[in-house]
């Protein structure tokens, strides 16, 4: 047997009791931290971290907070390894906004966002024509004012009647590159979020309009007057906005 002096024998004691023990979250943290995801639409972790600061004077780490919504939800998580193209982002208002459409079924959203201020405007279409392009275009301008830059996909819809209007009231239009999804980004998290808080996945007929323009003016309420970015500090769209636009 190997006698190795009473230090050695004091520092293997000590090392030997070092047992790592996984924090335990109170029950009614946890309760809090699924009430807020479910009551602000499934927002994200540093959402939820906003929130219970903000409304319950709780101060929990972001990797406590996804280790809580793990045991309950499945989290997807981010794409990778896609092709990568140019993110056009403006340094002011109105310098540059995207825009695209999202399929309903019968109906289409039209949708555009300002990328520097993360304001945004939604008209519903009855379908995928410039003319009917044309018409949300008309909107979005109503919205927005002037537009220096205007970013869209190649779709039939960004074409002749869409064209014609464009060239009237935008100093500049840019086609996104095929297959270069991270050219239109700001705009594509904006379809996914409309989506994943409003519309849904569901598929919606013609019949449908009236309430579906309902839902989605009422959403836009909430997501310019209520909703916090991460990327403006938490603050909300016509916060942010009313801090930059003359």
């Amino acid at each position: 047997m190997k006698i190795s002096g009473i230090q050695a024998y004091l520092r293997e004691y000590k090392a030997a009791k070092r047992v790592r023990h996984r924090s335990k979250t109170d029950g009614y943290v946890k309760a809090l931290v699924y009430k807020v995801r479910e009551e602000k639409r499934d927002c994200c972790g540093e959402k939820i971290q906003y929130y219970l600061k903000k409304e319950y004077g709780i101060q929990l780490a972001r990797s406590t907070i996804y280790r809580i919504l793990n045991e309950k939800y499945r989290l997807r998580r981010r794409w990778k390894n896609k092709k990568r193209g140019t993110v056009l982002k403006g340094e002011k208002a109105r310098e540059v906004v995207q825009v695209d459409t999202v399929d309903l079924g019968d109906l289409y959203a039209y949708t555009a966002i300002d990328t520097f201020t993360r304001e945004v405007d939604v008209v519903i279409g009855l379908d995928l024509t410039s003319n009917s392009g044309a018409r949300a275009l008309k909107r979005h301008l109503n919205r927005f004012g002037t537009i220096e830059k205007i970013q869209r996909d190649g779709g039939k819809e960004f074409m002749r009647d869409w064209n014609r209007v464009a060239s009237k009231s935008v100093k500049e239009v840019r086609t996104a590159r095929p297959y270069r999804k991270n050219e239109q980004a700001y705009i594509e998290r904006f379809n996914g979020i409309l989506r994943k808080e409003c519309v849904g996945y569901r598929s919606y007929r013609k019949k449908d309009k009236a309430e579906l323009e309902t839902m989605i003016s009422e959403y836009l309420e909430y997501y310019h007057n209520e909703r916090p970015h991460l990327s403006l500090n938490m603050l909300t769209p016509n916060q942010f906005a009313m801090s930059h636009l003359q």
